[in-house]
This record gives structure tokens, sequence and C-alpha cells, in this order.
């Protein structure tokens, strides 16, 4: 986990690996709890994005062997008002919220995840300090809600190197600027490729 200085003290941005993911995942302290970290770690949902999502966003593409989650209103980022975008929804995502959704009884129609947007962050901040205690490692402290987007526009962009139109189109961004803190933010395996190709190791 890699930590980087903000302008606010004792606040900073925080790029994790998937295996770190993983454990955030592992500390949270219900199923609903980890579908908000998967909502926003694999799929780029932001905190105030999460409470819109009802089952019936949930779309299977034509071939039928992938999924989309209609985001009904995205960020405001042209003073147009928010839009809405389809995000990618990953099979195993889609199988989570499929299996929730039965559990709880949710209604197409109903909020899959019944809270607002600080109820969300609320919800990752309590994981995130589980995570520290349960793993011994301060470092999640430090998590936010944003940095669950953050390591799915990294993985994306640095990890699996997809088309930077591709993770614009289904993260929301409208502008190459906005995703260019991502590209230029290497993961620790990155970093090691580079220098063993340069026979540096």
């Amino acid at each position: 986990m890699r930590l980087e200085a903000t302008a606010k003290e004792d606040e900073y941005k925080v790029w994790m690996t998937d295996a770190e993911l993983t454990e955030l995942r592992r500390a949270a302290a219900s199923h609903r709890d980890d579908l908000v970290i998967q909502l926003g770690g694999y799929v780029g949902l932001r905190a105030f994005e999460i409470p819109q999502i009802c089952p019936k966003h949930v779309k299977r593409t034509e071939d039928g062997d992938h999924y989309r989650l209609r985001v009904p209103k995205g960020k405001d980022t042209t003073g147009n008002g928010g839009k809405p975008r389809d995000a990618y929804l990953p099979a195993d995502v889609e199988g989570d919220i499929h299996r929730y959704t039965n559990a709880e009884g949710i209604d197409r129609h109903e909020s899959l995840v019944d809270l607002s947007e600080r109820g969300v962050r609320d919800v990752v901040k309590r994981t995130a300090e589980r995570a520290a205690e349960e793993t011994s490692d301060e470092d999640f402290r430090y998590v936010s809600s944003h940095d669950l987007r953050r390591r799915f526009a990294q993985r994306l962009l640095v990890d699996e190197q997809v088309n930077p139109r591709v993770v614009m189109q289904v993260g929301g961004w409208d502008s190459f600027q906005a995703i260019e803190p991502y590209l230029n933010a290497p993961t620790p395996e990155v970093v090691n490729e580079a220098f063993e190709e340069a026979g540096l190791a």
C-alpha cells in the first residue's frame, strides 16, 4: 500500500493492490458492507452513486456473456447535471448482487444499499479500521471510498493496460486530464518489472 500526501494534514491518497482490496473485503462486517467495497473497487462507483443502484439497473449484454450496471446519475462535470452511464459489471460482482438481493428480499426498484452517501463513506471507514486491526497494517486506517475508485482505475489503466477511452466511458470520466493521475502511479509490480527489464534488479 502506498500513501500519497494531500493538502490536508493526516489525510492521504491510498494506492492499494488487489490483494489489499481483498483484505479489506475480508474485514467487512456484513454482505452489504462487502458489496459497498466491491461496487467501489471493482465497478468504480463513487460514494454518492452506490445508493442509486437498484436490482433493475443490472443488465445482461446482448451476447449474454457480460453485464452492465446502469448508474442513473453520475458526477456533474459539465454543468449540465449528472448523466447516466453503463458501468462494466464483473460476473463475480453480479453474482453477489443477485445473492444479496434474494437473501434480503430486495425489490427490483428498491435501493440495493439503503444508505446515504455519508453512510457509504462510513461503511468504508469502519471496514478499513477493522482491516487495520485484523492485519496490523495501519495504512488501512487512511482508506476512503475514493481510494476504492482509485484501485479500480489503476487496475485497468496500469495493471491491465486497458484503453483509456474505455476506462473513461465505464468510469464516468469526461477527460484524459481526469484519469491522468491514475496513469502516473505505477504499482510496485510495475516498478519491479521495469527494473528487471532494464537489468537493474
